[in-house]
Parts: C-alpha cells; structure tokens; sequence
C-alpha cells in the first residue's frame, strides 16, 4: 500500500489529484470547526455533551465532531445518504426510474443523480428544522425568531450542500469514492479520543488497573482480529476461466487464449455498510430530533427508538440488540445483493464472452454461461455479505469490555474497506498510466 502511494506521488496526473484530494479534505476539516450564526459557544458546550452517547454519538462520528460543535456540516453526509438509498430503493419499484438507471446511460445517471440531489436537499430541510425546533428552547440559539430559525436551517442545508459537492468534487476530479472518503476522514478524526478511552481504561482511576489492561488488550486483539478479517473479505476473489479459440481478426489470425474472470467476494464494497447502518438509526435521528425526551418516555414510539438505537449503542436492553442484530444483517446482505447485481450483470457478460468466440470449460456459451455466472456471483455474495454483517454485528453484542463499542465494527469496515478501495483506485489510475513496475 505505502509503495503504491510512493509511486502515486511520483506520477505527476495521480499527483495532482491526491492534493486536490486533500485540499477538499482540508476544507471539510476546517468546515466542521465553524460553527453556524446565532449559536450561543458557552451553552453549546454543556448541551452537546450528550453527542458523545447514542444516536447524536453515530452522527458526531460520522460528521468528525461537526454536530458537537453545531458546525456547517453538522448534519453530515447522512441526508446525501439516505436520499440515495430512497432513489435506488424507488428505482426498484418504479418502472421508469428502473429504465432510466439501467438503460439511461450518462443522460439517465445524470437525471438520477439530480433527483437524488433535489431529495437530499428535501431532507436536509427537514433534519435542519428538527435540530432548530429540538434545541431551540435550550438557549443554544441567541435568536429563536422565525429569522433566526430560518438563518440556522439554510446554513445547516448549505454545509450539506457543500459537502455533497466536495464528494463529487473528490469523485470526478480527485481519487473517486468521494461520499466514502468524507465518512472516513470523519471517522478518522476521532480515533484519538478513541486511544484516550482505552488508555482510561488501564489508567482511569490514576492507578494501574490489572482488569482494564486486561480489557484494553481484549479490545485491541479484537479490532486486530476485525482488521484482518475485513482486508481478506475485501480482497478475496474467485476466478473463472475463460478460453478463447483461433479466430481470424482482420487479415490475422488470433491464437488461442486462455484468461479469467475476477470475482471479488465483496464485489459491493463498503457502501452496503454505510446504507444499512444509516437506514437503521435513521428513525431514531429523526425521532429523538423532535422528542429530546424519547430516552426516558414510553410508549410505541420509545420502542421504536430503542431498537434503532441498538446499533450505535449499547445502552439500551440485550433484546433490542438482538432484534436490531437481526434486522441489520437482513439489510447488509440486501444492499450487497443489490449493489452488485448492479454493478455484475451475467448476461452482458456472457454476451461479451460469446461475441468473442470465448467460453468457461465445461459450460456452453450463452444460456448456461449466464446461470452459471449468476450461481457464483449469487454464492459469493452469500458468503461476502454475511462475513461483512457478522463483523458489524459481533461488536454490537460483546458487552464485557465495558466500552461502547456498538458502531465500533462499522466503523472498522468503513476506514479498511475505504482505504483499500482507495488504494485500488491509485493503483487503476497507475496502470491506465502505463506506469512501469508499480507492482513489483
């Protein structure tokens, strides 16, 4: 990995587009320390002390301590999020739609990604005046007149705004996976506070602590064991065969070849993560915005918040946990079903095989190529999905650490699989470069 980033930086285009990478980067980090007119910086500090615990926890990770401060990009990246998972899940329903982003190429990816803009916005709107209406008779904001309300929800909907363009900007003119690198330098960024809690743990008394250490190692060796597991499912692959027979190409003939087909494990990447866990604490970020006293009530929509909740927490009951465990698994594998039926068809592909007088050893080309393609794919994606949910879910249920560690495994797939997906896309970059040894 570092020897690629060496060779990155010596390629003058890839070069380019890693510090415009981090300038943006810069930029985001900078934005979550300016905090939005008309907040009061003295009361702020004592009422966003609970964003250290729950659902406001997740969202402070994900926005690197933007919502504790009340930054411009409080809100983060998670309306861009969720209005993409709207978009896909619609896409999935809507026969238009359907056509438009299967059939629609650039024009239709373009009119996709305009709806899914216009709905982030939508959302944004909403979550803004949740958070203005939620504090608003705290004393955070100086001025709660319809002015002042209005002031703090367009500046909360522009830092979403901006940080939606930071991530095309990062996409289309930087490394690529924009949204994704946005999320990982927000998580990054707490990872210091992160090494003070597990040096608390050994310490926290003032005096040395044989079970803290104890504790720490346990958690430490996990999230070893976490790593290691995620670089294998990220890069594990299976390959099929293809064989070539001669051929006359032009006024030549074309000897036999013999090639593969890559099938990664995870072929979805990090996203479905990043979906399924915002699709799941989403109705506890919008219910806790309009009921600051949802954690003590009771009722249908308390139950409701407490099994959302269980995926960045672990305070509420072993049952919740269990319950949204369950729920959470069903949603990774959905989303890594659907990303990569997305991104793999088998039929284009055994029709590409066919055209060029390919195919598998033992499989006819056409019909049978296409089952079997689809059966491997389909198999893959089995095991890669739940490989990747019980890495997120085991930490949800470990309780003995004594630490909150509930978006801890989520929080270890995003930052390995964004990285390695980085490192890919360095290497990608390289190769259509031409640039000679960057492997060796």
């Amino acid at each position: 990995m570092f020897k690629t980033i060496k060779n990155a930086l010596k390629t003058p285009e890839v070069r380019k587009k890693l510090l415009y990478t981090l300038l943006l980067i810069v930029i985001f980090r900078l934005g979550c320390y300016i905090t939005i007119p008309g907040v009061d910086t003295i009361t702020i500090g004592e009422e966003m002390s609970a964003a250290t615990n729950g659902v406001t926890g997740l969202i402070d990770t994900i926005s690197g301590g933007a919502f504790s401060r009340l930054s411009i990009f409080a809100m983060s990246i998670t309306p861009y999020i969720t209005a993409s998972i709207v978009i896909q899940l619609l896409s999935m329903v809507i026969p238009s739609l359907e056509r438009l982003v299967k059939e629609g190429g650039e024009e239709g990816k373009t009119r996709v990604n305009k709806y899914t803009k216009i709905l982030t916005i939508v959302l944004a709107l909403v979550e803004g005046l949740g958070i203005f209406l939620s504090y608003k008779g705290t004393g955070l904001f100086l001025d709660t007149s319809f002015l002042g309300g209005a002031v703090t929800v367009i500046s909360l909907m522009a830092g979403t705004a901006i940080l939606m363009w930071l991530g095309e900007q990062i996409t289309n003119k930087g490394i690529g996976n924009g949204i994704s690198i946005i999320i990982f330098v927000g998580i990054v960024s707490g990872l210091a506070s992160g090494t003070t809690e597990v040096w608390g743990l050994i310490f926290g008394t003032g005096t040395f602590s044989t079970v803290g250490l104890i504790k720490a190692l346990a958690l430490i060796i996990g999230i070893l064991i976490l790593v290691a597991g995620v670089v294998f499912i990220q890069l594990a692959e299976r390959r099929i065969p293809v064989q070539y027979a001669k051929r006359v190409v032009g006024r030549k003939m074309v000897g036999a070849q013999n090639t593969n087909i890559p099938l990664k494990l995870a072929m979805a990447g990090v996203m479905p993560i990043i979906f399924a866990s915002s699709f799941m604490t989403f109705p506890a970020m919008i219910i806790q915005i309009f009921n600051r006293d949802i954690a003590t009530a009771t009722g249908f929509w308390a139950e409701i918040y407490k099994f959302s909740l269980a995926t960045s927490s672990s305070s509420v009951g072993i049952g919740y946990t269990i319950a949204n465990a369950a729920v959470y698994l069903l949603l990774i594998l959905g989303f890594t079903y659907f990303y990569t039926y997305a991104t793999f068809n088998p039929a284009e592909i055994s029709g590409t095989i066919k055209r060029n007088g390919g195919f598998i050893p033992g499989i006819r080309a056409g019909k049978p190529t296409t089952e079997y393609l689809s059966s491997v794919i389909s198999k893959l994606t089995l095991v890669g999905g739940l490989f990747l949910a019980l890495i997120a879910i085991i930490p949800m249920l470990t309780r003995f650490t004594g630490l909150n560690i509930a978006f801890g495994g989520t929080s270890i797939l995003i930052i390995v699989g964004v990285a390695l997906e980085t490192v890919q896309q360095l290497e990608s970059q390289l190769v259509t470069r031409h640039y000679k040894g960057f492997l060796e």
